[in-house]
């Protein structure tokens, strides 16, 4: 059975409230279609889609058409003219600060907050009965939805107004200040111990908060919390814009024992495993590299046991066409006529290990004559490379490409003469089906897009959920802070069960080895998952990783003596391949880090409303 949010638009019950101030029975008379406000909350069905109306701030997750992977080292958005490209100085201010998503966007999260609060308001009083525990549950979703919008606030802001209650017209001012980056996280933990309270013992549907959720998310606010980012002495030391900030109470803890966060954000995530379970992390060895393949591939799917692993996601439904359900048309090849959106860059490609774990080496010559032979299961799960096994092409094109094949490069062809000529790939920017998308890197996502070779995401939904929360995320905060807290084995002990998963031998580094070893642990597992764009700021390797120019692939096939082909294929038999890592123009995609890119701006407007907003460091 297939799960979804919802889709009762009841927005419009916080915005029509029905006043009945005259005796006029014209005037007194309720328009159709709409709900008074007070009718809302003595009724349990409205009081609930009121509830389910306020997961709408979630936005597509990362499926929107412009994905957060694409202002990090794992990937570029293709197409000019989004604000998302190119990262100037001028850009990255409060005025002009880029493409900014809903789900990070301060306007939209404070309006999440205000329909949550109104919801906390009327459900703590309630006016009708508790049937079923109904009270509880609602109360619970919207006490974790609170805490959502506030951890989404503070990871990308720090320290922001704390939205408690919601506000009327008759309030003395709307100017509040800042509050601190503690206080926030406190008010955070509150509210989602409470929720895992309310929600505790009701079973609920996909796509609504649950108790696990809650506590999962408590284990990601608290391990961000111990983070280097939030540490002003290690902060400080790190970066002169955080040093010379004259309120770094907004942005971290000033006081108290990072130790004691540790090991606060290590037993909030251990409450999540013992209680949960993930998708095949009961395994003593590597699983074989086909299973492994499959295993990742489900668990991106969200199917075939990979359900286990969401925690909390955001689902959709083909017959209710949503952005997200087109992430196979965003972001796929254009020579299956798609728009080839963000895609993967050679500097996330090369982190990925060879099959029996060791790296990946451009200088090993077996390396460079196959890049895409032998690799780790999960590269092959993530990503469409050249030569890669994809769906078949539309009727119209299947003669060019009758294997259905990934082609990214530019080969030779025998034509009806017998001369060789220059056969552009079907998926490069010189293609014959389509040459105003494609990729510049030479790579496309394969992970969350629709593998059945009957789904064509040129014009269908796909029902893949974005996964906000999923179990393998716990496991990381788990062994991240026993790595900084020194306890290594327990560490190894947790991350092996992902390695293995992922069909990898153990890790058997300790101290910095293995700190290094966890952040390219999850970089690979986590990716696309908007889960670098936070860890490279928390850790503060951003520098030296998000500030690096993007790459990507330039590939050629050259006939071997005697060979000949008259429809392209990919075969080594046939072809010597050439692979040559090539910088992406700047004019296309400029990479620039600058310290205060650690936090995004308030917003120019906001800080014109309310005179005691305090802006971040570096703006």
């Amino acid at each position: 059975m297939k799960y979804n949010i919802k889709h009762i638009w009841v927005g419009l019950i916080s915005a029509t409230l029905i006043v009945t101030s005259c005796n006029d029975e014209f005037l007194n008379t309720q328009p159709l279609g709409q709900v008074s406000e007070s009718a809302v909350w003595r009724d349990a069905g409205l009081a609930e889609a009121f509830v389910t109306d306020i997961y709408a701030a979630l936005g597509q997750g990362g499926f929107s058409e412009q994905a957060l992977a694409s202002l990090t080292d794992e990937a570029i958005f293709t197409h000019p003219g989004r604000n998302i490209n190119v990262v100037t100085e001028a850009r990255s201010n409060p005025e002009t600060p880029g493409w900014i998503d809903a789900t990070r966007g301060w306007v939209n999260m404070y309006n999440g907050l205000r329909a949550a609060n109104i919801a906390i308001q009327n459900l703590s009083d309630p006016q009708f009965e508790n049937a079923g525990g109904i009270v509880d549950r609602l109360l619970g979703e919207a006490t974790f939805m609170r805490a959502y919008f506030h951890h989404q606030l503070l990871r990308n802001y720090g320290g922001v107004p704390i939205a408690d209650r919601a506000y009327t017209l008759e309030e003395e001012t709307y100017e509040l200040p800042r509050n601190t980056f503690s206080e926030v996280v406190e008010f955070i933990v509150q509210d989602l111990d409470r929720a895992a309270q309310l929600l505790d013992g009701h079973n609920m549907v996909r796509g609504r908060a649950n108790r696990i959720a809650a506590l999962a998310l408590k284990s990601r606010v608290l391990i961000y919390a111990a983070s280097d980012l939030h540490d002003m002495a290690v902060a400080s030391g790190k970066s002169s814009v955080i040093s010379s900030y004259q309120n770094k109470e907004l942005i971290g803890y000033t006081t108290g024992s990072r130790t004691e966060r540790l090991q606060r954000a290590k037993a909030a995530a251990k409450a999540v495993l013992d209680i949960a379970d993930g998708n095949m992390l009961n395994l003593t060895e590597p699983l074989p590299h086909s299973e492994a393949i499959q295993v990742y591939t489900n668990n991106s799917l969200s199917r075939n046991g990979g359900e286990a692993e969401m925690i909390f996601g955001r689902y959709f439904l083909a017959q209710k066409p949503e952005t997200g359900g087109r992430h196979g048309l965003h972001n796929g090849p254009n020579g299956y006529n798609n728009w080839a959106g963000n895609t993967p860059i050679q500097l996330l490609i090369d982190d990925y290990a060879m099959m029996d774990g060791t790296p990946f080496d451009w200088d090993n010559p077996a390396h460079d004559e196959a890049p895409y032979q032998d690799r780790e299961a999960r590269f092959y799960a993530t990503f469409l490379y050249d030569g890669a096994q994809w769906k078949p092409r539309s009727s119209a094109n299947q003669a060019l490409d009758p294997l259905g094949q990934i082609q990214t490069g530019t080969y030779e062809r025998t034509n009806a003469q017998g001369q060789a000529v220059t056969h552009f790939g079907l998926d490069t920017r010189n293609s014959p089906i389509e040459d105003w998308n494609g990729s510049y890197t030479g790579y496309y996502i394969r992970k969350f897009i629709e593998p059945d070779p009957n789904f064509v995401d040129q014009n269908t939904w796909q029902e893949i959920p974005w996964p906000n929360i999923r179990f393998t995320e716990v496991i990381f905060n788990y062994a991240e802070a026993c790595i900084f807290l020194g306890e290594d084995v327990e560490a190894r002990n947790w991350l092996n069960k992902i390695r293995f998963r992922a069909g990898l031998p153990a890790l058997t580094e300790s101290g910095d080895d293995l700190k290094m070893a966890f952040i390219n642990e999850k970089r690979k597992e986590m990716v696309h998952e908007e889960q670098r764009y936070y860890d490279a700021r928390r850790w503060m390797i951003a520098p030296e990783t998000l500030g690096r120019q993007a790459n990507g692939i330039s590939i050629t096939g050259t006939f071997k003596p005697g060979q000949s082909l008259s429809v392209y294929r990919y075969d080594p038999d046939v072809y010597n391949y050439s692979y040559e890592i090539i910088d992406i123009d700047p004019g296309k995609e400029n990479r620039l880090w600058l310290d205060k890119m650690y936090w995004m701006p308030i917003q120019f407007q906001e800080m014109q409303r309310n005179a005691n907003l305090i802006q971040n460091p570096g703006y």
